[in-house]
């Protein structure tokens, strides 16, 4: 007698009441499958874009904003500092490594980032084609920015004015990329970089002359804001209250402000979290109410089964089993569907900085099918007793 075929025939006699038990099933853990992937993939990306960056100092305003727009590239900034006070914060003691930057255009909705060569080293930056920015309007892509626009090393593009594709286009300049980077997995793989002087010469009048900016020039100009690397561990407590204090900026922690955002995230992944678990519990009590209707009805059928030879035993693991593959059908089912529902949802993602991906296992996953086979153990387990006990001769002594 081959019980996992007769289980998968008795649930194939009430297939509408199997079919919403496995979709009951299935939905609670393609919620919880969703929340882990999300808020694995946000932390990962929160960690890795501002994993070599202790401060931020840019105009005043929310320090999120600052954060956010300078480290993520995924909001506006707060305004722009004189790059001659930014000149003096960048010399203090106790900064080991600043990098300005400068902000305002976009490519096809790829961010265009004025900064320096020591933007390379800060972000590990490696080539995979070409050479790094040098002169005025050469600009380095990253890898899924030539993805996406197919552009190649020596091609020219044009600038648009604003942070979104939707500004007015820059036509009376054009940006030669000089060197494609290789993929870096994280917030550069969708950024444009280039110097300084090539994001001011954008700003000027059509008839400016072509002359390159020299940082002499450029004092009286505005850069967005400075990504910093504290000298010593003194410099975390004296340094942003100095900058916020004694100055017309701000300074911001990325590690507090990363921390503040997944806090805000999180409000809403626990509540998702709880609604997930409670639909598992009411799947839970579906498949119990099922498994027990069902045997009250197989009760006869039963009891002709141990006539026939079968074991207390095997009919006990007979119920048993039909409740393990409505609960494993159910959660198989809910991770290919959270991953197809995480897949869709970053696709229609703004950012490309922040977009999610359902092509990501994370180990808590894991999880997830050993709780669709408690469910299924937990729901089966006093149907299939009362199976065990069952009445061979008051069964068969009574009419079917």
């Amino acid at each position: 007698m081959n019980i996992l075929k007769l289980s998968t025939k008795n649930l194939l006699k009430n297939k509408l009441t199997t079919f919403l038990n496995i979709i009951l099933v299935a939905f609670g853990v393609a919620i919880l499958s969703i929340l882990f992937l999300a808020s694995t993939q946000i932390g990962d990306k929160l960690e890795r874009n501002a994993k070599d960056i202790d401060l931020v100092v840019g105009a005043k305003g929310s320090p999120l904003q600052l954060i956010l727009s300078s480290i993520y590239h995924i909001d506006f900034p707060t305004g722009n500092i004189p790059a001659k006070d930014a000149a003096e914060i960048m010399q203090d003691p106790m900064v080991k490594k600043a990098v300005p930057l400068a902000l305002g255009d976009n490519y096809q909705g790829h961010r265009i980032v004025g900064t320096d060569s020591g933007f390379i080293g800060l972000y590990h930056l490696k080539l995979n084609s070409g050479n790094f920015w040098k002169l005025d309007l050469e600009a380095t892509i990253g890898s899924a920015v030539a993805a996406e626009s197919h552009l190649k090393v020596g091609d020219k593009f044009y600038g648009a004015h604003g942070l979104s594709d939707a500004g007015d286009e820059h036509d009376h300049h054009a940006y030669t990329v000089s060197g494609v980077l290789a993929p870096q997995g994280n917030v550069t793989d969708n950024l444009i970089l280039t110097n300084i002087g090539s994001v001011y010469k954008m700003h000027e009048p059509d008839h400016a002359d072509d002359k390159p900016h020299h940082d002499e020039e450029n004092k009286d100009q505005e850069i967005t804001s400075i990504l910093i690397q504290y000298r010593s561990p003194m410099s975390v407590v004296i340094f942003p209250r100095m900058v916020n204090q004694s100055t017309n900026m701000q300074a911001a922690s990325p590690a507090m402000e990363s921390a503040r955002l997944f806090s805000l995230i999180g409000v809403g992944m626990s509540t998702l979290k709880w609604f997930a678990i409670l639909i598992m519990a009411i799947s839970a009590l579906s498949v119990f109410i099922s498994l027990y209707n069902s045997m009250k009805e197989k009760k006869y059928d039963l009891a002709i089964m141990r006539c026939l030879g079968a074991s207390k035993t095997k009919l006990f693991f007979l119920v048993m089993l039909e409740g393990l593959i409505i609960t494993l059908t159910g959660a198989i089912a809910g991770l290919l569907i959270g991953h197809f529902a995480l897949q869709l949802i970053g696709n229609y993602q703004d950012s490309a900085q922040s977009r999610l991906t359902g092509f990501y296992f994370v180990n808590d996953e894991w999880y997830l099918i050993l709780a669709g086979l408690a469910i299924g153990i937990l729901a089966s387990v006093i149907p299939a007793v009362q199976t065990y006990r069952v009445d061979i001769a008051r069964t068969l002594s009574k009419d079917k």
